[in-house]
């Protein structure tokens, strides 16, 4: 489990709205008590202030579902382009001129690489997923 979420903190490095960190129990062992781990490993978030317990999978493409679908909530709004970064406004700009019809296979496309380390920029995948969702 690791190496995903070590992957799905680099692609959060730098979020205005996910902090992906990690504890070794084994060394702070009171915040561990505190926060109630008992086994390892062991997911906590935290969504307004409360602190939950993380019941999904270990892998990269189920932790970053979770992620994106419950604790992302600083979305790039393609309407106002509120909360958009140089690259996203970019992106919206060149989707603005496809068809319906060519969003929804560039979508289609997209969300295929979903999940998939090696995809260049994979952190701008989900990026684009939500853009293209929001243009239809």
């Amino acid at each position: 489990m690791k190496p995903a979420w070590d992957d799905l903190a680099n692609q959060y490095e730098g979020s205005k709205s996910v902090i992906v960190g990690d504890v070794d129990c084994t060394v702070e062992k009171d915040l561990c008590s505190e926060q109630g781990v008992s086994g390892y490993p062991t997911i906590k978030y935290w969504v307004d202030g409360e602190k939950q317990d993380y019941q999904g999978g270990r892998d990269l493409p189920s932790l970053q579902s979770f992620t994106e679908e419950t604790l992302d909530k600083t979305k790039c709004n393609v309407e106002t382009l509120a909360d958009c970064s140089k690259k996203e406004i970019k992106y919206i700009e060149k989707a603005k001129g496809w068809s319906k019809e060519q969003r929804a296979e560039k979508l289609s496309q997209v969300e295929k690489l979903k999940g998939n380390k090696f995809t260049k920029d994979a952190k701008f995948v989900g990026q684009r997923i939500a853009i293209l969702k929001q243009l239809d």
